[in-house]
């Protein structure tokens, strides 16, 4: 998917808003991320959430769930598809609460960078662990996800010590197409 001029406008609008300097675009570690065409909504989330994802990716979230289900682990849905406004949104909600810029974007990737945007990211929970903690490693599912989530298309972003300098996630999954 190619990146517009137009969006690369509205990323730099939201990006100085945030604090973010313009060289951030070109220098980022994390590839940008286009927001997809077509989404499709999918069940709501484990708060009741409306969530959408891509077509392919809501197909092959489906039979994961399912596959793991059948294996007797429960996965679901924290959050998926979030738009640059929702990423921006998420970042001013953390600087107002007083934390540092670089602290954030070691956790949240700055607007136009997060998988999130694309519509095939999705970040996992199951029963008695908290959302988006590093104790969901300690899971059955994510044991079950470490065996089981590449044969749904699903692979791990962020592993401990990853390139993109993004803090370990392990409940933080993407659907890679073929034709990626």
């Amino acid at each position: 998917m190619t990146i517009s001029d137009s969006y690369r406008a509205k990323l730099s609008v939201l990006h100085k808003a945030l604090g973010i300097p313009e060289s951030f675009l070109d220098s980022c570690n994390l590839p940008l991320c286009a927001e997809p065409e077509e989404l499709i909504a999918t069940e709501l989330d484990f708060y009741n959430r409306p969530q959408r994802l891509i077509p392919e990716a809501f197909a092959a979230w489906s039979e994961m769930k399912s596959a793991a289900q059948q294996d007797g682990v429960t996965i679901f849905l924290i959050s998926a598809f979030r738009d640059i406004q929702h990423q921006h949104d998420l970042i001013a909600k953390k600087l107002n609460q007083g934390s540092s810029l670089e602290s954030i974007l070691s956790v949240n990737a700055a607007p136009g960078f997060s998988e999130h945007h694309t519509g095939r990211a999705v970040d996992i929970g199951t029963l008695g662990c908290d959302a988006l903690v590093e104790a969901f490693e300690q899971t059955n599912a994510f044991q079950w996800l470490q065996v089981n989530g590449n044969k749904h298309g699903f692979f791990m972003s962020y592993p401990r010590g990853n390139k993109f300098e993004i803090d370990y996630e392990p409940w933080h999954w993407c659907f890679c197409r073929d034709d990626k």
